[in-house]
């Protein structure tokens, strides 16, 4: 399953990650932790789960074992009572894949993910299997936003359902999060996505991005976006918009089902880093990426590693 070896974070965390940030940021990191001059951020993140509740089963493939919605409740769990500040998003295909949205339609789903308590999350093109109708009817099991930006809804029954983007207050830092969608044209049937318009997904995002950051003042500027990595023809990509835009600092992607055994930087057209990170399909993975802002001079730094879902978690 290539780029998903199985990762013991206990042992990352025991090297002392905060003291190598604060290394890195010639600052004593006990000190700094303690009078608030370096906060830690830790974003928790899925893509195309698929309706996969239960783990792969045991015969004989590839992912046999791995996954599960209990697993990964317990390890969310287990990492907010570490970290204080926890944001946990998806980025799209929440639905389809298996018998359990066949039979209550997606229901179980978004009842586990608000159990899980998810901060947010965007929409993929199999959330439109069931049609507007049937995405709309599961909206009220939904303890979370579901943020798109360039979806226009206006003449649906999705009119006013989802939001461009919310801003999250963490530690005293304002981090703004929103969502940008995949052309459905040719890749949903239409009666499934009825009267949606749907906007370039750059122009939009630059939009977006620009107010969050310029208007709104949003300190950290996360993109959730079910375009997919990358493409061999010009089809716009993860890769496409990190290049393109001026002020997003993360995009959690989807679509693609690509395993990123670390977050990719990207320089994007302002000279800045924009980061791509995607962690699979199916709950197989659950990213991390812990973000560190010092008070006085801004910086901020990054590390990661997947957490691959499996029995052998406490390992």
């Amino acid at each position: 399953m290539g780029g998903c070896p199985m990762i013991n974070r206990r042992k990352f965390i025991k090297t002392g990650s905060i003291a190598a940030v604060a290394t890195a940021l010639s600052i004593d990191s006990l000190d700094a932790m303690a009078n608030g001059a370096l906060k830690q951020l830790t974003i928790l993140h899925t893509n195309d789960v698929h309706s996969q509740i239960e783990p792969f089963p045991m015969n004989g493939s590839r992912n046999q074992g791995l996954g599960g919605v209990a697993r990964r409740a317990a390890l969310i769990k287990k990492i907010r009572s570490e970290q204080p500040n926890v944001l946990l998003l998806d980025a799209g295909d929440i639905f389809q894949g298996t018998p359990y949205f066949n039979l209550y339609g997606g229901e179980l789903e978004i009842k586990l993910m608000s159990e899980m308590g998810y901060d947010a999350a965007t929409m993929g093109n199999h959330d439109f299997d069931n049609g507007l109708e049937g995405f709309y009817k599961q909206l009220p099991h939904a303890n979370f936003p579901i943020l798109i930006s360039n979806y226009d809804f206006s003449d649906t029954v999705m009119h006013k359902s989802t939001q461009s983007y919310k801003i999250f207050n963490k530690a005293g830092l304002k981090i703004g999060v929103f969502g940008i969608g995949i052309e459905l044209k040719g890749l949903v049937g239409e009666k499934n996505y009825g009267n949606t318009i749907y906007q370039d997904p750059v122009s939009k995002a630059n939009e977006v991005a620009g107010l969050l950051k310029k208007e709104l003042h949003c300190d950290l500027i996360i993109c959730l976006s079910h375009l997919g990595y990358k493409y061999s023809d010009n089809k716009v990509s993860d890769q496409t918009l990190a290049q393109n835009n001026d002020h997003i600092d993360l995009i959690i992607g989807g679509h693609t089902h690509t395993f990123l055994a670390k977050p990719q930087d990207v320089k994007n057209r302002a000279g800045r880093i924009t980061t791509i990170n995607q962690v699979g399909f199916a709950g197989i993975n659950l990213g991390r990426i812990d973000y560190y802002f010092e008070s006085y001079r801004g910086k901020k730094l990054l590390t990661s590693s997947p957490y691959m879902i499996s029995d052998q978690l406490d390992s």
